[in-house]
């Protein structure tokens, strides 16, 4: 089957919108606070807004979460903001910009390998594990790369065809959308600016308008996030600067770091999935003719690499006289295998892993208000979203704020380290001794906390020494437990519970 330009379109979006309503898995805490959380925040006056939006100043910038901002607004005039649509219809803005990606794909492949390879790189794309994982998720790097590949696709990739001054225009919006969505994205650029420059150097009319439409467009870009991270925030801001000023400190570190090889055996195959061994082929084929998750910009890129290895494969073996042969014009079981391998675990991601974290907060909602008078989450940071699906009583939880002001990262532990260092130690110094009944707010947090109505926590908690007798003889029973999958972090094993306050159920010492 050939796709035309408007089927390509439909098929994207019904497949990118399709996945981002179905997902109902925790990715990465930056999906709801660094995107959602804001937006919300700004719409309704509440949200959960961590240390990188309070700090002085703040390092990061509105223009992403803005992309929210008029969905909840006109939630919120229409007065649906206590519906399903609060959740919904941001995943079809979402799911709409990420089917962008399919679709410009596309083009590199037509623009650097011919038409041929069009289909087998608009399949790869479209059965992409980790575009299923992520593409179609409020994540920055989502839309990132949505933006890259919208740039590379007015690239002028062929020498011989001298571009025009529309097509270059058009490349550099899409390159100041990357950046200004996320500042890193300038590291790409610094090296394919220099081969056009070199490129446009016979045609110094072109160059010398190239030139001046750079700077415009790059200041243009600036002005627009002063204007817009000054007037969320009240006073002058320019968020990427601070963004790269604290990222360049010791800051960066508090988070973690990676060996060196952890981008070729952990990133790569993970972001190549199944296609890695034809994106490695692609990669030999194209020399011979001339936190991972930020490098999804590069899939686009490999998906074009491992089409031009599978067509190729396709043509040594004569594919084109089989029979049995394939309209993607790659081998049926290469198309079978790719698919199968990629869609089971997409499958899983979207629907079974780390549900549990989203699954709770539905539970809660659906408990009735004289039940639920306060709740408080004793978990990892950030291990679950907040007031975008919580509307009850306002949580609270162990906290994170990053070493800004000097401290020692050889010593320096955030409340969440001082929890899980010793959580029957934090329970009886941080809790009162009794539980109030009328389970007031913490409003000393984080020093001091009340007891609440309800708890929620990972069922690994209940085999550190001590815990599960402290909440028993507080008054604390299980109510709601769920599965959540394969777990990396040992914080956040045996099942999410939520364990409700209940006179009748204290235990006597």
């Amino acid at each position: 089957m050939r796709y035309t330009t408007a089927l390509a379109l439909a098929l994207a979006l019904a497949v990118r919108i399709s996945i981002a309503l179905l997902t109902r898995t925790f990715f990465q805490p930056d999906e709801y606070f660094q995107a959602l959380e804001p937006a919300h925040h700004l719409v309704f006056g509440y949200g959960d807004l961590t240390w990188e939006w309070t700090s002085k100043p703040p390092i990061r910038s509105i223009l992403y979460p803005a992309l929210n901002v008029p969905v909840y607004w006109l939630l919120k005039i229409l007065r649906l903001d206590g519906t399903v649509l609060l959740i919904a219809a941001p995943k079809v803005i979402h799911g709409i910009l990420a089917a962008g990606t399919d679709i410009w794909v596309r083009e590199i492949a037509r623009k650097t390998l011919g038409p041929r390879y069009v289909p087998a790189t608009f399949f790869l794309s479209l059965t992409s594990f980790f575009h299923a994982l992520s593409l179609s998720r409020s994540l920055s790097n989502s839309l990132e790369t949505t933006f890259t590949t919208g740039a590379l696709s007015h690239y002028p990739w062929h020498t011989s065809v001298p571009p025009n001054r529309l097509q270059l225009q058009k490349f550099l919006v899409f390159v100041a959308l990357a950046c200004s969505v996320r500042i890193t994205s300038a590291i790409t650029w610094v090296f394919i600016f220099p081969p056009l420059l070199w490129q446009l150097r016979h045609n110094s009319g072109l160059l010398r308008a190239f030139i001046t439409d750079t700077i415009s467009v790059v200041c243009v870009a600036l002005c627009l996030l002063f204007t817009l991270d000054s007037a969320y925030n009240g006073t002058p801001t320019f968020a990427p600067l601070n963004f790269l000023r604290v990222n360049a400190s010791s800051v960066s570190l508090f988070y973690g770091s990676a060996p060196w090889h952890y981008y070729l055996i952990q990133a790569l195959p993970l972001l190549a999935g199944p296609a890695l061994p034809f994106v490695l082929h692609g990669v030999y084929l194209a020399f011979t003719r001339l936190e991972w998750r930020f490098l999804h910009p590069l899939v686009p890129a490999m998906h074009v690499l491992a089409a031009s290895s599978l067509v190729s494969i396709y043509d040594r073996k004569g594919s084109r006289r089989n029979t049995h042969s394939s309209s993607l014009n790659i081998k049926r079981t290469h198309a079978v295998v790719l698919a199968l391998l990629s869609l089971a675990p997409a499958l899983y991601a979207a629907r079974w892993h780390s549900s549990a974290q989203i699954s709770v907060l539905s539970h809660l909602r659906d408990l009735p208000e004289a039940e639920l008078l306060s709740v408080g989450f004793l978990m990892p940071c950030h291990s679950t979203q907040h007031s975008r699906t919580y509307t009850g009583p306002s949580p609270y939880g162990a906290g994170l704020r990053a070493p800004l002001h000097g401290e020692d990262l050889r010593t320096y532990q955030d409340e969440t380290d001082i929890f899980f260092k010793s959580p029957v130690t934090f329970l009886t110094m941080r809790f009162p001794e009794l539980v109030d009944t009328t389970f007031p707010p913490s409003s000393d947090a984080p020093r001091r906390y009340t007891w609440p109505s309800h708890l929620v926590f990972f069922g690994a908690l209940l085999r550190e020494p001590g815990v599960e007798d402290v909440l028993r003889v507080k008054g604390y029973t299980e109510t709601w437990s769920a599965g959540n999958g394969i777990e990396e972090d040992p914080r956040r094993r045996g099942q999410l519970r939520v364990w409700r306050w209940n006179a009748s159920d204290i235990v006597r010492e």
